[in-house]
């Protein structure tokens, strides 16, 4: 037996608890599952719950369940880093062992300056900062003066942000694209340049969907390549296509939330195809787990948990649904970084009579692995398939 679709949904940064070298990153005693449960008195997910993600950890309000009906364990990282990017690669099959630069105290004089050379416009800002709040500072002199916004976070990041009116979006795009190509290699090799427009007057700045990422292409082909190239579809959904650069992806489909991102996964499921569905659901990430809100990341826990029983109903007997995460982001943590965590892992299809607890995953690999061998493509380098512990 294999499945005709699978459905791989990250629910970005959602850690389990620290990994066995988390001190080497700084992250002892991390858990961001278990503190935004804490914080929360208690998560209310029953649907995650039936499924089993209360047997994978321990977690106030979910408990374990004695039938679960998908089968769990957890996964650890291999690869030097915990950003997105070397999270979604390793899943699709790739090892990182060179880690994306971070710059803490913003970028050299040298990237900035050859960024006002190319483009005739003074830099401020480059320092690391919340994209709404460095809006709110240096929103009033980028209209006063068209100078450009750059900012930078705990990612391998640079962020361009300019108003519409003041900086065209094609103009905006178009300097993203030369930052991109220079910093691609060493010395920068930064992991993504982010267009990040924005509109409104002062005091009510708004960023609009026009955001566009450009990702460094991985660096070798992935299992997303492998199926596209036997002529299997591969639908992106949310930043996914970004993250791999369009490498490997045949359907490509923008999300505005992850509200809008369970909506555009649902009506996905109408869809007759035969191949891989890879969602990201970046709020946790980057709406609640960098700015440290506990009670946000909760609460967009539990919006997700409710919206789960829309996807488990449009599951068909060969379909397989996969839920997992890329890294953690502990909201009660120091600091604004991601945080280096065992990440989830919950598989799901209509045949599990009684959900098992699988054998702990060394990497994100495994899932590549699996998803190569149900469609009989080429397997990638790093990752053992599950596929047959699942049936």
């Amino acid at each position: 037996m294999s499945f005709k679709r699978v459905f791989l949904v990250v629910m970005d940064s959602v850690g389990v608890g620290e990994a066995p070298d988390a001190k080497q990153f700084g992250d002892e005693g991390a858990d961001t599952l278990g503190h935004t449960a804490q914080h929360m008195g208690g998560l209310k997910m029953p649907n995650m719950e039936r499924l089993g993600l209360g047997n994978i950890h321990e977690v106030e309000g979910i408990g374990q369940s004695t039938h679960p009906e998908a089968h769990f364990t957890k996964m650890e990282e291999a690869s030097a880093g915990k950003d997105t990017m070397t999270g979604h690669w390793e899943i699709m099959g790739l090892r990182i062992d060179q880690p994306f630069r971070v710059f803490p105290d913003g970028f050299p004089d040298d990237l900035i300056n050859r960024l006002e050379e190319k483009t005739g416009r003074k830099v401020i800002g480059n320092k690391p900062a919340s994209g709404t709040e460095i809006l709110k500072e240096l929103g009033p002199e980028h209209m006063e003066t068209g100078a450009l916004i750059v900012y930078t976070s705990a990612d391998s990041v640079l962020q361009i942000a300019a108003h519409e009116d003041i900086v065209p979006v094609e103009e905006l795009h178009g300097i993203c694209e030369f930052a991109r190509e220079i910093t691609k290699d060493e010395p920068y090799m930064i992991g993504r340049i982010i267009a990040r427009p924005f509109v409104g007057e002062p005091g009510s700045f708004e960023r609009t969907p026009n955001r566009h990422d450009y990702a460094l292409k991985p660096f070798g082909d992935t299992v997303m390549n492998y199926l596209e190239d036997d002529g299997y579809d591969v639908v992106a959904l949310g930043k996914i296509s970004d993250i791999y650069d369009d490498e490997g992806v045949t359907e490509a489909i923008r999300t505005e939330d992850n509200n809008d991102g369970m909506d555009k996964l649902v009506a996905s499921m109408d869809k007759d195809f035969n191949g891989l569905n890879f969602l990201n659901l970046v709020d946790f990430d980057a709406k609640f787990g960098h700015r440290r809100d506990p009670q946000g990341y909760g609460e967009a826990l539990e919006e997700f948990d409710r919206r789960l029983p829309e996807v488990l109903d449009k599951l068909g007997e060969d379909d397989l649904l996969i839920i997992t995460a890329d890294h953690g982001n502990d909201p009660i943590h120091h600091g604004t970084d991601h945080t280096r965590e065992y990440v989830p892992l919950l598989v799901f299809h209509k045949g599990i009579s009684q959900g098992q607890n699988l054998p702990m995953r060394k990497t994100f690999a495994d899932i590549g692995a699996t998803v190569a061998e149900n469609f009989n493509t080429k397997m990638p380098e790093f990752g053992k398939s599950f596929l047959k512990e699942i049936k």
